[in-house]
């Protein structure tokens, strides 16, 4: 009777330890994401601001500009709480905002203008930022995968709604080249 007690208990404890697991695990990663999207936040209040100071100089690029703003609207709207969705988002804007940086080597008027370098600035701080944030969520994010996707994670998965989330890595394309053309 004991012995049954004993292994009851026993494997009451594992039960309740790898639960426990799970719940630290999504709690970790959403903590790196909220850290994530303060940093968001405080990109999407800056870009309207940018977007005014490179109009003046770059008039005929309306395109460029719009796309920036239609980007960002769109990131602004996807649910916090959907953090895959927002990835796809981030990384839709971040392909727009290179190319604002890529008028600002066409207009030279534009990178001397006090205004547009502070901006660029407090811009750069912001990423630097999301850079290291997005590091520390990936790694949260491993963590927590691993964990759901290997033993005994993987046999009590199902049971306690296990969450897996998405890497936040920059998209191949926002690795390529921004190209100016006035053609």
């Amino acid at each position: 009777m004991f012995i049954f007690l004993g292994a009851l208990v026993i494997i009451i404890f594992f039960i309740v330890t790898v639960f426990n697991r799970f719940v630290k695990n999504r709690n970790v990663v959403k903590d790196a994401w909220s850290n994530i999207d303060v940093a968001l936040k405080r990109r999407y209040d800056l870009i309207p601001n940018l977007v005014e100071t490179v109009k003046g100089y770059a008039k005929h690029e309306k395109a460029t500009l719009e796309n920036v703003i239609k980007a960002r609207n769109s990131a602004m709207e996807v649910p916090s709480t959907d953090i895959n969705a927002q990835i796809k988002a981030e990384n839709q804007l971040q392909k727009t905002l290179r190319s604002i940086f890529a008028l600002s080597e066409a207009y030279p008027d534009l990178k001397a203008n006090t205004n547009y370098l502070d901006l660029q600035q407090k811009l750069n701080e912001i990423e630097e930022n999301l850079e290291r944030s997005r590091r520390y969520y990936n790694g949260t994010v491993r963590e927590n995968n691993t964990y759901g996707e290997s033993l005994p994670g993987a046999l009590f998965a199902g049971v306690f709604n296990y969450q897996h989330f998405d890497f936040f890595e920059v998209d191949d394309v926002s690795r390529e080249n921004v190209k100016v053309s006035f053609d």
